[in-house]
């Protein structure tokens, strides 16, 4: 019976160090894995690092093109409210302008009558100055006739002599 006991103990023994050299050997393979995820984790933080620098820069460049487009978008604000100015200028003057030809039109079909008088009499005043002209021009072209028949005979007496 001792040399059972004896043979027990030593399965025990053998078993316990099968079960530790197994677990030796899970745990060199756990390390190994440990230190690959570890490596891993040291690249994705230098990346994270890289990322976060490149997220910052790019988040200062967003502001300051944001600050530049609200400050041009101000500008820009007082050139519309300048060219709104201009528009609603245009159009009262536009308003203005066919009120007057409204009243103007008014004012015509008032004085009709009054305006075809006027005008008969600026034709009969442009016929009489026509006519005044040209008596005129008749009389001049008659004068200088008999002033050319004069030189001539003067002309004539002088050859004669």
């Amino acid at each position: 019976m001792e040399i059972i006991l004896y043979l027990s103990v030593a399965v025990i023994a053998i078993a316990f160090l099968v079960l530790v050299v197994s677990l030796s050997k899970t745990l060199k393979s756990l390390q190994t894995t440990l230190d690959s995820v570890s490596g891993t984790l040291d690249g994705l933080e230098k990346q994270l690092d890289g990322v976060t620098r490149e997220t910052t820069e790019l988040l200062h460049k967003t502001n300051n093109l944001a600050d530049d487009i609200s400050r041009k978008s101000e500008s820009l604000n007082s050139v519309v409210n300048a060219v709104k100015d201009v528009g609603n200028s245009v159009q009262r003057f536009n308003q203005s302008i066919h009120n007057v030809q409204t009243m103007v039109d008014l004012q015509i079909d008032k004085n009709k009558d009054k305006i075809s008088q006027v005008v008969q009499w600026s034709n009969v005043f442009l016929e009489l100055k026509d006519k005044w002209q040209s008596k005129k021009t008749a009389r001049i072209d008659h004068q200088m006739q008999g002033e050319e028949m004069v030189a001539r005979q003067r002309e004539r007496e002088r050859v004669r002599y």
